[in-house]
């Protein structure tokens, strides 16, 4: 009796989901079931549809098997504009998935077709409202009747909406198309699309997930606060304190996000909700300079689960940090096996490139490039990946017409500020980055990387109090930030050497600056380090006293390439 009852409850929910009972949210859908039927096992469509409609990742498994059965359905029920929704919402999680950007396509397809017959459906309805409405005002006498039937032919134009009603009737499908601009990188079309669901539906939580990506990804910072203040007051659950865990790192608010994402491990209710928390413990402990404890995170996320691509890319940078390059080599192929994703590319070559080994490095350039060009194919935007590797090993002032590109678009986040600075410092502008690279360091996030840009544009500008300052942050905050671009920092701040007897003329690097820099000279018997001079970072102390100062000039800026001039690539 049993086997029978569960066999009969999977039927129901199966029918309720091939109805489309279910309603697609931002991400996934809910899916209503009589709680009398709750006590059978759920299939892995129904697991995949609670995943989404959670806001968490669904398992691989479970994803592909809830797209083969609305695949099916749909050949036999076109007309069902819910199970297109939900097949389209379906395809943007495979694709961010798999990093495979050729499901959006299909995507946009299938949430268009969504679209489309919910705007028949609704023009439909308002011919049928108008006849009948038109049908009572010819019963009517005199001009009375005619008024009245002339109003009604008004409401019946006004419902279309311009289009629009089948969209205002839908929401599941604009959230779909929502999600998919984000994974696309088209952050502007996101947040219209997310913005007009919240306009019609204020308490459809599932737009604030969206939004506060978009927002994020515009450097509409305040705006991702308020959205996610609207979602915790919607719903208390792990991904929505993943979220504020996110939200609260922009902010530059580290304990708070260490906080939150700690209560998404706890509250986690299934595996794919821990994974990503776990990770995102690991990212804030990496980006706080702690990688043993980064470390840690990243393989309990694993443990948990393998298919946690971007724990396997988290867990290299780690290691390449402690030193362990052939393991991290190892988990960075791994993890571009399971998500080839071009950051992952660029990072590895990168580590090639501080190896010396330059034919490996210029193998994953060329994949970067190869990757972000099948994706842009696909609709996808990789301007800031592209920007990124084309400053430090390509063509710098194509880098800075990529990033002025997207900087017209809207797309002013920390990182696109940091990497539009660096492009311009790269191809000789270093007045200009350097308001950029000041945007970059003061709207909340700490990054090593974004401190030791700043750091060399304004030694570049010979504003070496600032300079100092800032190479020694991004050395404090993480001093294994970049295996290329760390020991360069290092580099940086020994040429500054330390301060004039007397301090710097201008700490703040709005005046005149110092014409000469001094640098200790270590002497052979040990004593105490100089009470003066700033502090400096661990690796850079001598267990020697320091002899007296000699004056030297400034070094010039070297040149951020690979080791080998075969790496440089030119613009796309």
């Amino acid at each position: 009796m049993n086997v029978m009852k569960a066999q009969q409850t999977r039927q129901i929910r199966r029918a309720a989901l091939a109805a489309g009972v279910g309603a697609v949210l931002v991400a996934g859908v809910l899916v209503f079931v009589p709680d009398r039927e709750r006590e059978a096992a759920p299939g892995p469509e129904e697991r995949a549809m609670a995943a989404v409609g959670a806001g968490a990742p669904a398992a691989p498994a479970d994803l592909a098997a809830l797209i083969r059965d609305r695949e099916t359905w749909l050949r036999a029920h076109p007309g069902d504009g819910a199970a297109w929704a939900v097949l389209g919402s379906a395809y943007v999680q495979r694709g961010e998935g798999l990093a495979d950007p050729a499901y959006y396509p299909k995507a946009e397809r299938a949430l268009r077709r969504s679209l489309a017959v919910a705007e028949a459906s609704a023009a439909k309805s308002a011919k049928s409202e108008g006849a009948a409405k038109s049908h009572e005002a010819a019963k009517s006498d005199g001009a009375d009747g005619a008024a009245k039937s002339g109003n009604s032919g008004a409401g019946t134009g006004g419902g279309a909406d311009d289009g629009k009603t089948g969209a205002v009737r839908n929401p599941e499908a604009l959230l779909g198309l929502a999600a998919l601009a984000n994974a696309r990188h088209d952050y502007a079309a996101a947040k219209r699309w997310a913005e007009t669901v919240r306009g019609r539906h204020p308490g459809q939580w599932a737009a604030y997930p969206v939004l506060i990506t978009a927002y994020s990804g515009l450097g509409e910072y305040a705006a991702a606060g308020r959205a996610l203040s609207k979602l915790k007051d919607l719903r208390a659950d792990a991904p929505t304190l993943t979220r504020a865990a996110e939200v609260y790192r922009d902010k530059g608010w580290r304990e708070d996000a260490e906080a939150k994402a700690t209560e998404a491990v706890a509250g986690a209710a299934t595996p794919a909700e821990k994974a990503r928390a776990l990770h995102t413990l690991g990212e804030l402990a990496w980006e706080r300079g702690e990688p043993a404890e980064a470390l840690g995170h990243y393989n309990a996320a694993l443990a948990v689960t393998r298919d946690q691509a971007a724990s396997l890319a988290g867990r290299a940078r780690t290691l390449a940090s402690l030193g362990r390059t052939d393991e991290a080599s190892r988990d960075y192929q791994a993890a571009l096996g399971k998500l080839p994703r071009p950051p992952y590319a660029l990072e590895l070559g990168e580590l090639y490139d501080s190896m010396g080994l330059d034919g490996d490095a210029r193998t994953q350039y060329e994949a970067l490039r190869e990757r972000a060009g099948t994706a842009r194919g696909n609709g996808v935007n990789e301007e800031l990946v592209l920007a990124r590797f084309e400053a430090d090993h390509g063509d710098p002032q194509a880098a800075v017409a990529r990033m002025k590109s997207e900087w017209g678009q809207l797309h002013r986040s920390t990182e696109a500020a940091d990497t539009l600075g660096w492009a311009l410092f790269r191809a000789g502008q270093e007045k200009e980055a350097l308001k950029y690279a000041k945007r970059a360091t003061t709207q909340g996030v700490r990054s090593a990387l974004f401190s030791y840009h700043r750091g060399e544009i304004e030694r570049a500008l010979g504003m070496y109090g600032p300079a100092r300052r800032h190479l020694a942050d991004a050395l404090r905050v993480n001093p294994h930030f970049s295996p290329l671009l760390a020991p360069r920092a290092l580099d940086a701040l020994e040429a500054l050497g330390e301060p004039a007897d007397g301090g710097p003329v201008d700490v703040e690097g709005t005046g005149p600056q110092a014409p000469t820099l001094t640098r200790k000279t270590p002497a052979a018997s040990a004593g105490p380090a100089d009470p003066a001079g700033p502090a400096t970072p661990a690796a850079t102390v001598s267990p020697s006293a320091p002899a007296a100062p000699e004056t030297v000039t400034p070094v010039p800026v070297p040149p951020v390439a690979t080791a080998s001039a075969g790496a440089s690539v030119p613009g796309a």
